[in-house]
């Protein structure tokens, strides 16, 4: 029997191609180990060295200064809406003050505007113009200084304490200011220096200054007296009010982008707005006696360029006191019903949304009570061209919404 051949003996080690992939797999992790330990040694000793940062220099105040508050013409939220600015003719009326104390009144009449006047440099209208504007109306401040500094009116110095005024209103968010009241008589303007040249180079410095504070914030002329006793003609102690809007004209008042509107005052009517001849007076054809010759004579004197606003008009019923005072005892005597009253503001509002030269009607007035004795010569009878009459009722009211109720 013969045994099985011997196996070779089984060899024991790596082979060569072994050896070539565990060299390499030493090798990586040698370089892996080593990366990591530069990194924890780096780390430990603060990494890189940073900069110090650059020591600012000191100011040379460290009072800080805010903007002022955004303009605004809006009402708080949850306030009654405003009318549109938009509108092609607004009605409004002239409160006592910013209390509107004759609000139920205002609204029944369709009216969507307040105006009231500012007297003198101090007053804070912001309540005023907040209380408006909650209960859904617009409001225009007439500014005007009744105290003895109106002297200074055209030193450089009080112009820019008015228009610093003015401004503050406007960011308070006014709707519309009118610049100055009658500044063709020296009753509102120092005799001497009267024209409408003085008056344009005033409200061409402040309107600027109000559009600033707030773009949105109408800026109005302001009115002049409507008068004929210059004889047509102005000078540096007092000027019929045709020749003095002529001036502005020519100064470039009404060329002002920063000018919105023609102020316009009317309170001498007697008879319908319709009529623009028969006043019974002695000077029947002067142009102030009628509605529709003081719209023709502003908008022709003014060039057309702005739209007119009434910042006051009224028809003066002293029908419940039974005469006529001082200045306004007319000759003859003519003291016109309260019914007539009525009518008359009426159709004034209705000749003003057809005819498209108007965009605003302020009535004059809706509160005032004052009312002088006859025997008193310069008294203003201021009560009996209020719309709320002495018994409460407010005939007006009725006849003006019927008006502006209608397209």
């Amino acid at each position: 029997m013969s045994l099985p051949p011997l196996k070779p003996p089984k060899k024991h080690g790596l082979n060569q191609t072994q050896l070539t992939y565990l060299a390499i797999a030493w090798f990586a992790i040698a370089i892996i180990l080593g990366l990591c330990t530069f990194f924890a040694i780096f780390w430990a000793a603060g990494g890189l060295p940073t900069p110090a940062p650059t020591q600012a220099a000191p100011t040379a105040s460290l009072a800080l200064t805010f903007p002022p508050p955004p303009p605004t013409n809006t009402p708080s939220p949850g306030a009654l809406p405003l009318v549109d600015l938009s509108a092609p003719f607004m009605l409004g009326g002239q409160t006592i003050h910013g209390g509107i104390p004759g609000l139920d009144r205002i609204k029944l009449s369709g009216m969507t505007w307040v105006k009231i006047q500012a007297k003198d440099l101090t007053v804070d209208f912001g309540p005023a113009i907040e209380n408006a504007h909650n209960n859904g109306l617009r409001i225009l401040i007439s500014v005007v200084d009744k105290t003895d500094d109106k002297y200074r009116v055209t030193d450089p110095a009080y112009q820019q304490k008015y228009a610093d005024y003015v401004a503050n209103i406007a960011r308070q968010g006014a709707d519309a200011i009118e610049v100055w009241n009658e500044m063709n008589i020296d009753r509102e303007w120092p005799s001497g220096q009267i024209s409408g040249t003085s008056y344009a180079a005033f409200i061409n410095f402040v309107a600027p200054q109000i559009k600033t504070a707030n773009p949105n914030t109408w800026v109005l002329t302001g009115a002049p007296s409507p008068t004929g006793f210059f004889g047509g003609a102005c000078s540096p102690t007092g000027c019929d009010d045709k020749p003095f809007i002529e001036q502005m004209a020519v100064a470039g008042v009404f060329a002002n982008p920063n000018v919105d509107c023609v102020g316009v005052h009317y309170n001498e009517g007697l008879i319908s707005p319709s009529q623009s001849t028969g006043d019974p007076r002695g000077n029947a054809e002067h142009y102030t006696r009628y509605y529709q010759t003081m719209v023709d004579t502003y908008w022709n004197a003014s060039g057309g360029a702005k739209p007119l606003c009434f910042t006051e008009l009224g028809y003066l019923s002293a029908q419940e006191w039974g005469y006529l005072p001082g200045n306004f005892a007319w000759k003859p005597p003519i003291n016109l019903t309260v019914a007539e009253q009525a009518q008359y503001l009426a159709e004034a509002a209705q000749l003003s949304k057809q005819q498209g030269k108007v965009r605003l009607m302020i009535v004059f007035n809706v509160d005032f009570t004052e009312y002088p004795a006859p025997d008193v010569t310069e008294g203003d009878p201021q009560g009996g061209y209020a719309i709320i009459r002495p018994d409460g009722s407010c005939p007006a009211c009725d006849s003006l919404a019927a008006v502006m109720a209608t397209p």
